[in-house]
């Protein structure tokens, strides 16, 4: 046996209605004392350390568990913790750990977790609503707060080696995405989702005509989890891959590797896995006990052994299934049916059989992976179809912030061990609880994305991350003092604009009051409020060193902002333009709102991607040849680029044409609509060289869009724009469709281009 759980604590400071120790068949926690003895906690050491010593082990894992062990006090958990140390270390590699609800953890507790290096984690089930659906106090009090201020500690530099993770029980009434979403904010190293207890006597809920909802649950986080890159483990689906490549699983819940668990009761009983609990009274019993009986004793107990037989201990029907490797006949406990005991297929069986198909054939590259039915069909062919709504820009506006969230997830790692982004870190933490609406617009903004990507792979400086939170703490208007970043010159702050001080390089002191910014003795107002920035776009920059973004008043609600100051904006083919006059500024922003009013008014449809998606206007470089050039990027969603132009009508061609690839950028994130190892490559009749497919389908997108845009405008000269860029679409869309080289989801794609573009009368 290499692992033991032990009840610490046989009672629980909250009443979960779905609590397998306390709301199941067995009852037997009402015999049980409240608390491990002493003498107890010394026994089962003695019994570990003897055991681990007779079969030579490696390492022993001692996980402490309920009820809920922080009822023990942390006095009480400094002494077992010690006792567990004293006696098992010196003979094998202890693994000590905790699981709890959190709601009584304190920075006292924390220490002496700390202090002997146990490793714990926390359940919630997500976000206040999905919490509270079941995890609540007796009193019918939520437990969601105290249990967010417990993964808050944890996450503390000075605790974060204490945080083993999050477990998170399925609840089909719950969102999945949201309590993804809600997981990933808590940044946890690992998080395990389990399927709630039944058996076939007490099977769980179903919605009337769906097989396999538990499955759809889970495999709508799997989309989402490859689409954000895996930013964080989840136990289930790595133990699912980890089969697929023939190793072994990480979780009892599937595989068919040993169960080598047993776990200890509060009054020294051994027992079999505690979730039997969940079967019927007496199902955990062995009648075996630490005082009396050894390590061995316990895993010769016959249903404690038929589970170190892997493939022979299953059912029948388990054994001739062609999935058995990676679902291992299910989590034990959900076998169970009266009169033949656990000798079944899971209760889940079918929602385990089409878990284990799709992940363990979605191919996972080691970056971003793309699945093919990431976004919805609706939400594609609406795409398709050019302008698509609001909703579904909406929908890749989501993706495109996902995406931000867990390229910084994968950062703060790396940021704790920096003084200047640890410090950033902490403070855009504590701001995504308390104002995440600043947070939203800062990460937003496209530079925010580019900067994480190049920090990521070692091109960027991670103490920028101090100016990300710096300029969230100015647009939520409360103090905060911080180190931050100069580079050349300037202090930036995305969003807002950049600060000049006396020095190229360096760290500076910052601190922001209410909307204001003040450096060196020096105060200046960062004009943030709400979702816009304020400001005259002419203002020219004066003796305070503030060089302010200006903003484009489009109205709806949007912030669009013309952006000449943020450093990681020069991401394009073409050079951008340095910091402008206030008099150009106000050229260029009066002519963006224009271009943007006549989208609305002529491109019918096409201004909702344009409003929802468009976050910035990057000015660059005239050309010496005097043509005018635009370009966006993908690592920069939400900007565009643009040479000046003489008039707003070309304007707002330009940035319907861009705002297309931002879209197809942002369904390429989290779609595969072509097969990425074919070479092939397709002569296009817009540019001289032949293209790979990719181009081929950027540049279809965009020009079905520009054609539509010439088709709405009068005269002979728009006509020929047309007749010329929807020649350009069908072209380029015939040969994709011929090529073979189309996904399902690309297929459907290209079909529904060709549809819009076959409607044009």
């Amino acid at each position: 046996m290499t692992q033991y759980v032990l009840k610490l604590v046989s009672r629980c400071d909250l009443a979960c209605d779905h609590c397998y120790v306390y709301e199941h068949p067995d009852q037997s926690w009402r015999r049980q004392p409240r608390m491990m003895a002493p003498a107890t906690v010394t026994a089962v050491a003695d019994r570990i350390a003897e055991h681990a010593a007779a079969h030579r082990l490696d390492v022993v894992r001692v996980v402490l568990h309920g009820g809920e062990p922080l009822l023990a006090g942390a006095a009480r958990l400094d002494a077992t913790a010690a006792t567990l140390r004293r006696v098992i270390d010196p003979v094998v590699r202890l693994d000590l750990r905790m699981q709890s609800n959190g709601v009584l953890l304190t920075p006292a507790t924390c220490d002496v977790l700390v202090a002997h290096d146990v490793k714990v984690g926390i359940s919630l089930d997500g976000d206040r609503a999905a919490n509270d659906r079941h995890r609540r106090h007796a009193n019918g009090a939520s437990s969601h707060r105290q249990v967010l201020r417990a993964l808050s500690l944890l996450r503390s530099p000075a605790y974060r080696s204490s945080y083993a993770g999050i477990l998170c029980t399925v609840d089909l009434a719950n969102d999945p995405i949201r309590v993804y979403e809600a997981l990933l904010a808590e940044e946890p190293p690992h998080v395990d989702f389990l399927l709630p207890h039944a058996n076939w006597d007490s099977p769980p809920g179903r919605p009337d005509g769906v097989a396999t909802p538990y499955a759809d649950w889970l495999l709508a986080i799997h989309r989402r989890w490859l689409a954000d890159g895996r930013p964080v483990p989840i136990r289930l689906l790595e133990s699912l891959l980890s089969t697929a490549s023939g190793h072994g699983s990480h979780s009892e819940a599937v595989g068919l590797g040993p169960a080598d668990l047993v776990v200890v009761e509060a009054d020294g009983t051994f027992e079999q896995v505690d979730s039997l609990k969940s079967a019927y009274d007496g199902a955990a019993a062995t009648g075996l006990d630490v005082f009396r009986h050894g390590v061995d004793d316990a895993a010769a107990h016959p249903a404690i052994a038929v589970r170190q037989t892997g493939l022979a201990g299953l059912c029948a029907t388990c054994r001739a299934c062609p999935v058995v490797g990676h679902c291992g006949g299910g989590l034990y406990a959900h076998r169970y049916r009266a009169g033949n005991g656990f000798d079944n297929p899971s209760v889940y069986c079918p929602d385990l059989l089409k878990l284990v198909r799709v992940v363990t054939t979605t191919p996972v590259a080691d970056g971003p992976a793309r699945p093919t039915d990431s976004l919805s069909p609706r939400v594609l062919d609406d795409l398709a179809a050019g302008p698509g709504t609001a909703g579904s820009a909406e929908q890749l506006a989501a993706v495109h912030l996902a995406l931000v969230r867990a390229l910084l997830v994968a950062l703060s790692e790396r940021a704790a061990g920096d003084p200047v982004a640890a410090d950033g870190w902490r403070l855009l933490v504590h701001l995504d609880e308390a104002h995440p609406d600043a947070v939203r617009t800062v990460l937003a903004h496209p530079f925010v994305r580019r900067w994480a990507r190049r920090c990521r792979d070692g091109a960027a400086e991670l103490s920028y991350l101090a100016c990300v939170a710096a300029a969230a703490a100015v647009r939520a208007r409360v103090r905060a003092d911080l180190p931050v970043p100069v580079r050349d010159g300037v202090v930036s702050l995305p969003t807002l604009g950049a600060l000049a001080v006396d020095a190229e390089r360096g760290v500076v002191r910052l601190v922001t009051d209410d909307g204001d910014v003040r450096l060196a003795g020096r105060r200046v107002t960062a004009d943030a409020g709400g979702d816009h920035v304020d400001g005259d776009p002419a203002r020219e920059d004066g003796p305070d060193g503030w060089l302010p973004v200006r903003p484009v008043r489009v109205g709806g609600g949007r912030q669009l902002l013309l952006e000449d100051t943020d450093p990681h904006r020069d991401c394009y083919d073409l050079p951008v333009e340095p910091r402008l006059s206030g008099a150009a500024a106000l050229r260029w922003t009066r002519q963006v709102e224009r271009a943007v009013r006549r989208i609305d008014a002529e491109a019918t449809g096409y201004g909702a991607g344009v409003r929802t998606l468009l976050r910035a206007v990057v000015p660059l470089r005239a050309e010496p040849t005097g043509r005018f050039r635009s370009a966006a990027a993908g690592t920069a969603f939400g900007a565009v680029a643009v040479t000046a132009v003489p008039d707003d009508a070309t304007l707002a061609v330009l940035l319907v044409h861009e705002v297309q690839h931002l879209k197809l950028s942002a369904v390429l994130d989290v779609c595969d609509l072509f097969d990425r190892d074919d070479p092939r490559t397709l002569g296009v009749p817009w540019r001289d060289d032949p293209r790979p497919v990719e181009g081929v389908l950027h540049g279809v997108y965009a020009h079905l869009a520009v054609a539509d845009v010439w088709r709405r405008r009068p005269g002979p000269a728009a006509e020929g724009h047309f007749r010329r860029y929807r020649a350009w679409t069908d072209g380029a869309l015939d040969a994709l469709l011929d090529l073979g080289v189309l996904t399902a989801a690309g297929e459907r794609f290209a079909r529904g281009m060709r549809t819009a573009v076959d409607g044009w009368s």
